[in-house]
């Protein structure tokens, strides 16, 4: 179901102009899209070659790399259960590949320096049981680049993860999915096989209005990387478990674990970086994350913006053609531009820690000024009043200390150092001091204050 009502007359009109245009100038069967605000689908359009043959929020596509993403999550839920560490070699879990000695993280982020392909024949197009092993996935010296020093998207890497999950489970990595993604999420149109309604793959001739279908091979062992179909209404609930996180599922921290930077850029890619199993790209002052897939006969892209509320997914069933990625993020800018997010209205916490609000307000390290806040999202935020400096937000520890959420001081530690008689001396920031007044002579700074204090310059 849609709620077209909840978007203004023009622009529903610029979204499906937008769709209209990309079917007819991409070429491509047919194109599905759907944009949902604030959790809730409120738009969705579609075009096809074949009139009254439109698809819809219920007609399957195939997904292609759309796939690793629930991978990721898959392997994400591990670490969180403490069957394995983010920072483990594969060897550990999984033995007996050559590929044993890079890291679940940097396989998450394609970090790890594996080939981007299998050995010949053309995975995507040739049955999986061509490559029955590991080994013939990975093929003779898969490591081409140095781990951990570049990104380099590799599909044989998610199907390590995908076996990772399997060994760990002892299941198969389709029925671990469905029970613990799919099902909980209420992502019934989400299938490793295609169900009717289902849109068929086609490729276009590049230089002539003709068609030719593409074979939907089961992909085996790289199943992890590309094989699921899915729906657009699907993968918009998908994208709000994304933005939100869900405990039965995964919990909101770990979804934005996910959707940090985790690999260097290539050189010159400055709009753009990887998560684990997120893309992230920049779109003007904007950051959008999802994942863009694509298989013979078929292209997907799945963009959320966190800031505007906003998801957008792109269907096609056409080899090449519309550019799905932009489609989609096109989709997302003109819903957020034309009718901006309104916020929620502001209210007060139920309860405050009275430490904690003794701690909030003016702070200086040296002579910069920094305010500490407490929001109505929890924790502290502490952010320089004057010019530039280095805002963070941090969560409460069961110890008492804090540990930086972002920024540059991500994963560092807070510290409240007391006198001997119980009053905050200073903050311990990573080290760094901050003090109620500049350079407080009364309070522990290293290195000391000169005791004749401040003065002029004397003429």
């Amino acid at each position: 179901m849609t709620s077209d009502e909840a978007l203004l007359p023009t622009t529903r009109r610029s979204l499906l102009h937008r769709v209209a245009t990309a079917q007819a100038e991409g070429r491509t069967p047919s194109l599905v899209a759907a944009v949902q605000r604030e959790g809730r689908i409120a738009w969705s359009g579609a075009r096809s070659c074949v009139d009254g043959h439109e698809p819809d929020g219920d007609t399957q596509f195939r997904i292609g790399s759309l796939t690793k993403t629930f991978t990721a999550v898959l392997v994400m839920r591990l670490r969180d259960e403490g069957l394995l560490d983010l920072d483990d070699p594969l060897e550990k879990h999984l033995p007996g590949t050559d590929a044993g000695h890079l890291t679940v993280f940097q396989l998450l982020g394609h970090s790890g320096g594996l080939r981007a392909e299998t050995p010949a024949p053309w995975w995507e197009r040739t049955p999986g049981g061509t490559r029955p092993e590991l080994a013939d996935v990975l093929g003779e010296s898969p490591q081409i680049h140095s781990a951990g020093q570049r990104h380099h998207y590799s599909n044989p890497g998610y199907t390590l993860l995908g076996s990772l999950v399997e060994r760990l489970r002892g299941d198969a990595w389709a029925d671990v999915l469905r029970r613990e993604i799919l099902e909980p999420l209420g992502l019934d149109r989400t299938t490793p096989e295609a169900q009717a309604p289902h849109a068929g793959g086609w490729a276009v001739h590049p230089w002539a209005d003709v068609m030719l279908p593409e074979p939907a091979e089961d992909l085996g062992l790289m199943a992890p990387a590309g094989q699921l179909w899915s729906t657009t209404t699907d993968l918009l609930r998908f994208a709000a478990f994304l933005a939100r996180g869900d405990e039965r599922v995964l919990c909101a921290s770990s979804v934005e674990e996910m959707r940090g930077p985790a690999a260097p850029t290539e050189a010159g890619d400055w709009a753009g970086t990887y998560g684990l199993g997120l893309q992230v790209v920049r779109r003007g002052d904007r950051t959008l994350l999802g994942h863009t897939g694509s298989l013979p006969g078929f292209l997907a892209t799945l963009w959320f913006s966190i800031e505007d509320d906003v998801a957008a997914v792109v269907l096609s069933n056409a080899t090449s053609g519309p550019l799905v990625g932009t489609v989609a993020a096109d989709l997302v800018q003109i819903v957020a531009d034309a009718e901006p997010r309104i916020p929620a209205p502001w209210r007060p916490l139920p309860e405050i820690d009275e430490e904690v609000l003794a701690l909030t307000g003016i702070w200086y390290w040296g002579t910069q000024v920094y305010a500490l806040k407490a929001p109505a999202g929890g924790g502290i935020e502490l952010q320089p009043l004057r010019g530039a400096g280095r805002a963070a937000r941090f969560r409460a520890c069961p110890d008492g200390t804090w540990t930086g959420r972002d920024g540059y001081y991500a994963g560092e530690t807070l510290r409240v150092v007391r006198a001997g008689n119980g009053t905050v001396d200073h903050l311990d920031l990573g080290s760094f001091v901050f003090t109620r007044e500049p350079y407080d002579r009364g309070a522990a700074i290293p290195g000391g204050v000169d005791q004749d204090g401040w003065r002029g310059l004397a003429l």
